[in-house]
């Protein structure tokens, strides 16, 4: 599958030797927004390949959605063909981005002091687990790792009451892996605006930190030695779901006017005044009791009934969705969220669709997820290396296949 690529970021070439979710999920949001994303490879690929389910051999199904867009190839970066064919690469890309240690890309002969020598304006990006001016820079990072370190098992302990657990998501390859396309984009503005590129650090640990803390830091944001910690509406054991007669919904009453609308449609109008609703600062002081209360009064009618209750009353609330309803869900439908398509070895798969909509240059999905090495061939040729290095590339590329 390929159209014509119409995105905003059509132009901007980027060389990505990233790996698993974090990177490759950056390089997917700047892929889908029109950005020549060339992804390299090693002869046993992504790791995520191997994640299954999969139709065929190395094509996982997280590895279609995190890598549509991209064209893949194979190095062996180690070797002297290799690393030329890399330099090369750099040498005419806007962004390179790489995930594995900074000494690791040094001893490749890759680092940044390599790279800029062929690419001055080189935007050379490393997404990787602690920053290295700190007491664990070079240390392996993953999720769940991270999620740990930040806070977050803690958070849903102190929430739950339950034992410790990380969230049922990457969370933090995607939080990160943002933060890394934002800061891809930034240093480009920089370089176009001055001729000269840099060299930009983002770490996972540093940027979920700050991700946590801003909802967390709490009274230590002025008392440093004994305030506490946590953001209370967040962590009291009653924001959750809320359980109706016949099932459970999901329910914000927020603002003055959502109360005074709420408790009128309860009949509880008594308690607009002197009482812990009377006002938003009463409520936050006292979000245990508050919730509480919502929870007992939201037991007494169906689901159906409290939606129909709080559209009329413009309250936000929500149905209580599993993964499978969220597919089926009438908006998503409509809007188009969930894209099916014909994938060359894949057969018919369907994934979520390029996020937004751009007025003058509109966003999609032009290139299906590579196979291993899919346009190696195609790359190689068009790189200023000796034809030697070419066919020792394209060669190694065949054995692989093979």
């Amino acid at each position: 599958m390929q159209h014509n690529n119409t995105g905003p970021l059509a132009g901007i070439r980027i060389l990505d030797l990233t790996a698993v979710v974090m990177g490759p999920f950056s390089t997917q949001i700047l892929a889908d927004l029109g950005a020549d994303v060339i992804k390299v490879e090693s002869t046993i690929g992504d790791s995520m390949r191997m994640v299954g389910p999969m139709n065929n051999p190395k094509m996982g199904s997280i590895y279609l959605h995190l890598n549509r867009n991209k064209r893949s190839i194979v190095l062996d970066l180690k070797s002297e063909e290799g690393r030329a064919a890399c330099l090369s690469l750099a040498s005419e890309v806007d962004i390179l981005l790489y995930n594995i240690r900074p000494a690791s890309m040094k001893k490749l002969g890759l680092s940044y002091a390599d790279v800029e020598k062929v690419n001055p304006r080189i935007v050379y990006a490393g997404v990787y687990g602690f920053g290295e001016d700190g007491p664990y820079a070079g240390r392996p990072a993953y999720d769940d790792l991270i999620q740990g370190m930040v806070g977050i098992g803690r958070l849903y302990e102190e929430n739950t009451h339950h034992e410790p657990r990380y969230t049922p998501l990457t969370l933090a390859d995607r939080v990160v892996g943002l933060q890394a396309a934002i800061a891809c984009l930034a240093g480009v503005v920089n370089a176009r605006a001055t001729g000269v590129g840099q060299e930009i650090e983002i770490p996972m640990f540093e940027g979920m930190a700050q991700f946590v803390l801003g909802d967390h830091l709490a009274e230590k944001t002025f008392n440093f030695e004994t305030g506490k910690t946590g953001y209370q509406r967040l962590m009291t054991t009653h924001r959750r779901p809320y359980e109706t007669k016949d099932g459970f919904i999901s329910l914000l009453i927020y603002n003055d006017k959502h109360w005074v609308n709420f408790l009128n449609a309860i009949d509880r109008v008594d308690l607009l005044k002197d009482s812990i609703f009377e006002n938003h600062t009463k409520r936050a002081d006292n979000i245990n009791e508050v919730y509480n209360f919502v929870s007992d009064a939201v037991r007494n009618k169906s689901s159906a009934e409290w939606q129909a209750i709080f559209e009329q009353c413009d309250i936000p609330c929500a149905p209580l969705y599993s993964v499978d309803d969220l597919l089926q869900d009438q908006h998503i439908v409509a809007t188009g969220q969930l894209v099916r398509m014909e994938h060359p070895s894949e057969g018919l798969i369907q994934t979520t669709a390029p996020l937004g909509k751009y007025s003058k240059t509109p966003i999609s999905i032009y290139r299906h997820a590579p196979n291993l090495g899919e346009h190696t061939a195609e790359v190689i040729h068009e790189l200023n290396i000796s034809d030697d290095y070419k066919q020792k590339i394209i060669n190694k590329q065949q054995t692989t296949k093979e």
